[in-house]
C-alpha cells in the first residue's frame, strides 16, 4: 500500500503495519518519517531495535530473516531497520526479501530505508513484495516553487510567521533562495530563528541576518531552470555550482544534452510522430517532459542551429580551447550558453517576458 508522506502521521494513529518502506533522496524528510514510525513502534511496545545495513554482495540475508523470527525470552516486540543504500539487493537479497514478507510476525515491525528507485526497481519482485506486505512511502525533495510554503509551514509549527502581503512573500523567497537544495540546512535555519526570536511575525531584516547562504545546487536542476526560462534562478545556480567546485565539463554536458534533446524531439515531430513519442525518442522523462512541451514550439530551426553551434564552441572552451568570439573563461562561456538558451525559453508560460527581453539586450539581440 502506498501512502503520501503527509498521510503517515494519521495512518500511524490507527495502528502499525508490519513493514514500512521509505524510499527517496531527501534525507531530512526520510529521517523525520523514520522518527514517526520509531515513536509509534515504541508506544506499541516494540522496544527492542536492530539495525542492518546492506553494504555489498556478502550481506547475511539469512541472518536478517532469522532475526525477525528469533524472539528473546525476555524481549518485548521488535523494531528492525534495514538500510539498502544502493537500492539493489541483488538476486539473493531479492529472494530473501520476498521470503521475509511471507514470514511476517505480529511482534515485529520492519522499516526499510532505500534511495530513489528507478522504474525497473519499482517494478521488481522484491519491491512489489515489500509494498504488498505493508506501506511504502515515496520521499521526494521539496521543489523550489514549493519551498516558500514549506518554510512558512515549518515556521508556523514553532509559532512564527513572516509579515503579511508582499513583504512576507519577499522574505520567504529570500529564505528559499538561500537554502535551495539543502533541506537539512533549511530545517536548521528555521530552528535557529526559533532560538533567536520570540513567537510572532518575523521582519525581512531578522531573517536576512540569521539565515546563511547554504544552498546546494544540482546540475540537473540547472537544466530545468534554463528550460523553464528562469534566468535569475539559472544564473544563481550556475554561480553556486562554480562556488561548490562542480566540474565545468559536467555542467556543459547537461546543458548541451538538453539542446541536443530539443533537436531530436523537433526532428521526430517533423517526421510526423506524436509529441509523447517524440519526447520518448529524445529520451526526455519526468519533470522535463512538461518543460519540453512548452519550450519546443518556441525554439525556431534557426535558433536551434545557433544553440547547437554555441554548445559545440562551449564544449571546446570548457576543455581548454579558445574562440575569438567567446569568453576565455569556461564559466563565463557557460553563462553565455545559459543566456542564449533562456532567450528562447523565457517566453514560455509562467516565465518572465521581461527577463527574455533583457537577455536579448545582453546578447546584443
Amino acid at each position: 500500500m502506498q501512502l503520501r508522506l503527509d498521510q503517515l502521521a494519521a495512518h500511524l494513529q490507527k495502528g502499525l503495519r508490519p513493514i514500512y518502506t521509505l524510499w527517496g533522496d531527501e534525507p531530512l524528510l526520510a529521517q523525520e518519517a523514520g522518527d514517526l514510525i520509531r515513536a509509534a513502534a515504541r508506544a506499541a511496545g516494540h522496544t527492542e531495535r536492530e539495525v542492518h545495513t546492506v553494504t555489498g554482495a556478502h550481506f547475511n540475508w539469512s541472518g536478517l530473516v532469522g532475526a525477525a523470527q528469533a524472539m528473546s525470552l525476555f524481549a518485548d516486540k521488535q523494531l528492525i531497520e534495514v538500510r539498502i543504500p544502493s537500492g539493489k539487493p541483488g538476486k539473493e537479497g531479492s529472494e530473501a526479501l520476498q521470503r521475509y514478507c511471507e514470514r511476517l510476525s505480529d511482534d515485529v515491525v520492519t522499516v526499510f530505508h532505500l534511495p530513489r528507485l528507478d522504474r525497473q526497481q519499482q517494478a521488481s519482485a522484491w519491491f512489489a513484495a515489500l509494498d504488498g506486505a505493508g506501506v511504502s512511502i515515496r520521499i521526494d525533495p521539496i521543489e523550489r516553487k514549493a519551498l516558500p510554503q514549506w518554510i512558512a509551514q515549518r515556521l508556523a509549527a514553532q509559532g512564527q510567521r513572516v509579515q503579511d502581503g508582499e513583504a512576507g512573500q519577499r522574505t520567504l523567497a529570500f529564505f528559499a533562495d538561500r537554502v535551495e537544495g539543502n533541506l537539512l540546512a533549511a530545517h536548521q535555519e528555521i530552528q535557529k530563528l526559533a532560538l533567536l526570536y520570540p513567537a510572532g511575525a518575523l521582519a525581512f531584516e531578522q531573517v536576512e541576518q540569521a539565515v546563511l547562504n547554504v544552498a546546494r545546487y544540482d546540475v540537473f536542476k540547472l537544466g530545468e531552470a534554463v528550460l523553464a526560462g528562469q534566468v535569475g534562478r539559472a544564473l544563481r545556480m550556475l554561480d553556486g555550482l562554480q562556488a561548490e567546485g562542480e566540474a565545468a565539463v559536467l555542467v556543459h554536458w547537461t546543458l548541451a544534452e538538453d539542446i541536443r534533446a530539443i533537436k531530436r524531439a523537433k526532428d521526430a515531430l517533423a517526421a510526423g510522430r506524436p509529441l509523447p513519442v517524440a519526447l520518448r525518442d529524445a529520451r526526455v522523462w519526468g519533470v522535463k517532459e512538461r518543460l519540453f512541451e512548452r519550450a519546443l514550439p518556441l525554439v525556431t530551426d534557426n535558433a536551434l542551429a545557433q544553440l547547437l553551434h554555441a554548445a559545440q564552441v562551449c564544449d571546446g572552451l570548457v576543455k581548454g580551447l579558445e574562440h575569438p568570439d567567446w569568453p576565455a573563461q569556461p564559466w563565463d562561456a557557460l553563462k553565455r550558453l545559459v543566456l542564449m538558451t533562456v532567450q528562447w525559453t523565457a517566453a514560455a508560460p509562467g516565465a518572465s517576458r521581461g527577463h527574455a527581453a533583457g537577455q536579448r539586450l545582453a546578447l546584443g539581440g
